[in-house]
């Protein structure tokens, strides 16, 4: 059974559709920005911040109110749902079709409500979240929430290619989606994680990771497209188990999740235009997924990151990443690596701070995450079938 995307949007501070953020990228635009007193923490960050002004502005425009008011939303909720609501308004999809499923991948959800007096714990949950879209939509499944850490984005995309396949759903609205928050930002300064600079991936100034806040859809359809366009050809998931917060030494579960990706989908080396890596700009996880590659036989394949652009935008990550290197391969381009200066990892990577071309069309997606857990997902685009 083919898998194939229909529809797409990202919402992020460089832009409010993939073609914008696209075109901020191959700019070299980065949403990033140092914040001193950032809610009053005491420590500088450097992350990237959507405006409130201008998320309403278009959240007014794309939703109807009668049916949920502005006011109602929280900005998690506002930035799913205005990304699910962009994504589906260029496809044929009837949402209320008891063939489409909706998933919802986060790490966090409305996580900053547990600082209310009284906090709503119900609402606090992904799952709150998702199914408000989904009665929004008129949709009658209960969705899916993707909640896997870093690597949610990637999850939800090779759970829907796995639901598609199975015949159950005809289509799937894939929505990932954080916003920061004093707890996120603190959590990860407790784990020494945070650069209060621009992150650099893969260098050897690397001082630790950016992080940001987007929402961002893809719509799989299942079945045949006699115009070509963008196909799932696998995705896999493998955990190492190696450590709480710490990526394994020998790259073991993305070695493994990458290897069960080439095989799958029956592509080697000389097939692809890029690997689209995680690239936090941390010490260990930029050493393991150098490592996990030079293990798969493809340090020759160029590489790119996206983190120097938007940060680690946590749930969101996967399929703002996605949509971007579809974007990049079907024009023929590998996105610069925006930070990277001169390689800082034990193993040979294919890495560039400017953009450079392809004329192959398939591409492999990898990320990483907390507890060991790791993902690829393969996809290649037909100009014509």
């Amino acid at each position: 059974m083919i898998v194939r995307k229909i529809g797409e949007n990202i919402i992020s501070p460089l832009g409010f559709s993939v073609a914008e953020n696209f075109a901020a990228v191959m700019d070299g635009r980065s949403a990033l920005q140092r914040y001193d007193h950032l809610w009053d923490l005491p420590f500088p960050c450097f992350v990237s911040l959507l405006a409130d002004d201008i998320l309403d502005e278009v959240f007014a425009q794309a939703v109807d109110q009668s049916r949920l008011p502005m006011k109602s939303c929280t900005r998690f909720e506002k930035i799913a749902l205005l990304s699910a609501a962009k994504a589906l308004q260029s496809t044929p999809l009837d949402p209320s079709s008891p063939r489409v499923l909706f998933m919802l991948s986060s790490t966090k959800g409305n996580v900053s409500l547990l600082a209310d007096a009284a906090p709503d714990i119900k609402r606090v949950t992904p799952a709150h979240t998702a199914q408000l879209i989904a009665r929004y939509f008129g949709n009658p499944n209960m969705p899916l929430v993707v909640s896997n850490a870093c690597i949610s984005g990637l999850c939800a995309q090779i759970e829907a290619y796995r639901c598609l396949q199975s015949g159950q759903y005809d289509a799937a609205v894939v929505i990932g989606a954080d916003v920061l928050s004093p707890f996120i930002v603190s959590g990860f300064q407790s784990l020494k994680a945070l650069s209060d600079e621009q992150c650099h991936p893969f260098s050897s100034v690397r001082q630790g990771l950016n992080l940001g806040e987007a929402a961002a859809t893809v719509v799989y359809a299942a079945g045949e497209e006699p115009n070509g366009g963008w196909r799932m050809l696998a995705g896999a998931m493998a955990n190492d188990a190696n450590h709480i917060s710490g990526p394994s030494r020998t790259g073991e579960g993305s070695y493994r999740a990458l290897m069960s990706v080439l095989q799958s989908a029956a592509l080697t080396a000389e097939d692809l235009a890029c690997l689209n890596v995680h690239g936090t700009s941390t010490l260990y996880n930029d050493e393991m997924e150098a490592v996990a590659i030079h293990r798969a036989g493809l340090s020759g394949v160029p590489v790119n990151a996206l983190k120097g652009y938007y940060g680690h935008t946590l749930g969101a990550a996967g399929i703002l990443e996605t949509l971007l290197t579809m974007h990049a391969v079907e024009q023929g381009v590998v996105p610069a690596t925006r930070g990277y200066e001169e390689i800082g990892v034990t193993m040979p990577l294919s890495l560039s701070s400017s953009s450079g071309k392809t004329s192959k069309t398939a591409f492999v997606k990898l990320l990483s995450g907390f507890g060991g857990c790791n993902a690829a997902a393969a996809f290649t685009f037909d100009s014509c079938r």
